[in-house]
Parts: C-alpha cells; sequence; structure tokens
C-alpha cells in the first residue's frame, strides 16, 4: 500500500467519483458531496478490509484504482482540486464585480477582465449552441452580443450594473442562474478543465521548473499562483534569484517559502494576508486558509521533495 492517498479533509470532483463508486459496491450510503469526512473513511476502510488490506481509510492509487477502475488523478487534476477548494467557486457558481474584474465564474474563476468567461461561453456557443440556449433562454443573444464586444470597458460596466449586495459579489438574474445552469453542463465542466490545463498549468509547470520548487508541492504553488496572481511578476523573478544566490537554503522547500512571501508582498493590500496564508499554507503542504485547516497530503499529494 501507498502512504500516498486521498484522505479526510479532501474536497472536489475527485472525492466525488470515488464516492459513487463506494456507493455502486454497497460501500458507501451518504451523500455524494465531494467531502471526504469520517463517512467516506469508513467506505475506504471496509473495501480495503474487503481486498485484505492494511485498513488506512486513504484512498491511496491501489485502492483509488481497486474502487474506481481509474487510474490515480494526474498531477494536473490533483492541483486543480486544491486550488478549486481555494477559490470557492466550483463549475457553477457566478460572481460579481466585487474585485473589479467584472465577473467571475467557474472551477478557477475565469474573469471577464482577463477574457475566460467569454472564452468559455465562445466555445461552449461552437460545440453546442443548444446548451447555452437553453441555459440563458430569452438572454442568450443579449450573452453573445456581451462575450464577442472587446470594450473592457464598456463589459465592466455591465458587470457593475448586474452587481449585488454591497460587497458587489452577487449577481442579477437571468445571469446567475443562466451561468449556473451552463457550468452544470458535462461539456462546461470539461471545457474549464481544458483551459485550467492550457492556459494555467502548463505554464505554470515552467515556472516551477525555472525556479527550481521540487515536486508536487511545486507544482501545486506554481499552478495556484498562475491562477490566483496570474504568474510570477519580472521583478519578484529577480529578487528571487538575487536572494536565492545569497541564501544558505536553497533547497525546494526553502524556494517555495521564499517565493510564496514574494509573491504576497507584491499582491494588492486589500488581500494580502490572504495570498501570504495561502500560498505558504500550498507552499509548505500544511496551512489555514479562510479557516480551513489545508494539509495538501489529503489531496493525494507527496508532501517529501524528490531526492
Amino acid at each position: 500500500m501507498s502512504a500516498k492517498g486521498m484522505g479526510r479533509g479532501c474536497f472536489g470532483d475527485l472525492v466525488n467519483v470515488l464516492q459513487v463508486a463506494l456507493q455502486q459496491q454497497g460501500f458507501y450510503t451518504g451523500a455524494v458531496d465531494g467531502d471526504f469526512g469520517g463517512g467516506t473513511e469508513r467506505s475506504v476502510q471496509a473495501l480495503q478490509a474487503s481486498a485484505g488490506w492494511q485498513q488506512t481509510g486513504r484512498a491511496d492509487p491501489a485502492t483509488w484504482q481497486h474502487a474506481t477502475g481509474l487510474p490515480w488523478p494526474s498531477l494536473f487534476e490533483r492541483c486543480l482540486q486544491v486550488t478549486a477548494r481555494l477559490e470557492g467557486h466550483g463549475y457553477q457558481t457566478v460572481a460579481g464585480n466585487f474585485d473589479g474584474a467584472g465577473l467571475t465564474w467557474g472551477i478557477i474563476g475565469f474573469t471577464l477582465q482577463h477574457g475566460g468567461i467569454q472564452a468559455l461561453v465562445r466555445e461552449a456557443m461552437l460545440r453546442d449552441p443548444d446548451l447555452v440556449r437553453g441555459a440563458f433562454g430569452a438572454a442568450t443573444d443579449e450573452l453573445l452580443e456581451r462575450m464577442a464586444g472587446g470594450d473592457w470597458s464598456k463589459l465592466k460596466d455591465w458587470a457593475a450594473s448586474i452587481s449585488l449586495g454591497a460587497n458587489l459579489a452577487g449577481v442579477a438574474q437571468p445571469w446567475r442562474d443562466g451561468f449556473r445552469r451552463l457550468g452544470a453542463t458535462p461539456l462546461m465542466k470539461q471545457l474549464q478543465r481544458e483551459h485550467a490545463r492550457r492556459e494555467y498549468f502548463e505554464p505554470s509547470q515552467a515556472t516551477a521548473q525555472a525556479l527550481g520548487l521540487g515536486g508536487e508541492l511545486g507544482a501545486a504553488l506554481a499552478f495556484d499562483i498562475h491562477v490566483q496572481n496570474g504568474g510570477v511578476k519580472t521583478a519578484d523573478r529577480k529578487t528571487f534569484a538575487a536572494r536565492m544566490a545569497r541564501a544558505g537554503d536553497r533547497s525546494p522547500a526553502a524556494r517555495r517559502v521564499l517565493l510564496a512571501e514574494l509573491v504576497a508582498a507584491s499582491a494588492n493590500a486589500r488581500w494580502r494576508a490572504d495570498v501570504a496564508a495561502r500560498k505558504r499554507a500550498i507552499a509548505t503542504g500544511l496551512g489555514e486558509v479562510h479557516g480551513l485547516r489545508l494539509d495538501l497530503s489529503a489531496w493525494g499529494m507527496d508532501l517529501v521533495d524528490p531526492a
């Protein structure tokens, strides 16, 4: 049995897959809610007992494959689940202009400001126009007109006009339910994952390699920086290189902690404390973010850097 595995505290689509598989085999009777808690842990133990294995309660690669019939989730899939948990959106939820990005929607918080929402809607329309029209109904033509426009000032004004609440995080109807319905479709989930991989994960792995961030924690940190912060700024890269040249400890762990500090220091002052807690937790594999105790080993991340 491997020491690596998903366990208590893990949250997201991968847990959904595991819960459904355990449910189909009669080991799990709880809600399929994507939350790896005590019920899921006991169900995994029951499955392991039936196979004559050590009852760790963790879905290590062998247990995962035995339960689901699927390969162990890729590093991208596991990194995506960690960042999605911290972004707090899921595939369906849309937020208003609370941070100046217009609208924020989807598994990693695609925005109007950076063109992510527009690209997803346009691609969905090309692949299955009836799906988009089914989600937005009579508002579809207006949506498509907005998504085709390249004038950010007009898009931002529109987003502000449909944002609700004192902090502008809410979204007016029919837009809220339209994005929710579209985000719930298998096609849009697939598109969101494809865009997350291509536009964020793949570039982030070049960053991880260039900065010597180590193994799976380095991959997770780089991905989260690309998603939340748009990548590592040139000035931060220069500071990172200069400080590493003078450092006594140049290990991947030390590199990750330094990068986490630099990225947080250059973030918007409004979000700096949040960024600092989030990046340090990923850099070290342990921490507390938004009151959430984070242990990346629960997502099957290897906390030990390769030799």
